[in-house]
């Protein structure tokens, strides 16, 4: 079992994610904005990391350069509408994210990237 934090502000988005990360037996840390988010970097150590580009308070990049100070060899997924903040998605790549994921997804697909990058 792995702890994976997935920090995204639409709530079926959230919730459709913890479900299928919880039915492939990982413990599912969440987090609606990018506050909580980094709270939830302050109190786990993830095995992963999942956040949406665009979430209130902190932005996806914030979080992301956050995470990189305090856990640098974590996996990070960043998911975003396709198109949306094109420059942003460069950027998280450049501060090493390992994989995006475009929406809308399929649940399905994002647990074979988990698994790809955890197991």
């Amino acid at each position: 079992m792995k702890d994976i934090l997935v920090i995204e502000d639409d709530l079926l988005i959230l919730k459709m994610v913890e479900f299928r990360l919880k039915k492939e037996g990982h413990k599912v840390i969440l987090a609606e904005d990018g506050n909580e988010g980094v709270k939830a970097l302050e109190e786990n150590a993830p095995d992963l990391i999942i956040t949406d580009i665009m979430v209130p308070f902190k932005s996806g990049i914030e979080i992301i350069e956050f995470a990189r100070a305090k856990y640098p060899e974590c996996p990070i997924i960043v998911l975003s509408a396709l198109g949306e903040e094109e420059g942003t998605v460069m950027e998280a790549f450049n501060l090493g994210v390992a994989d995006f994921v475009p929406k809308p997804f399929n649940p399905n697909e994002l647990a074979i990237r988990v698994k790809r990058l955890i197991n």
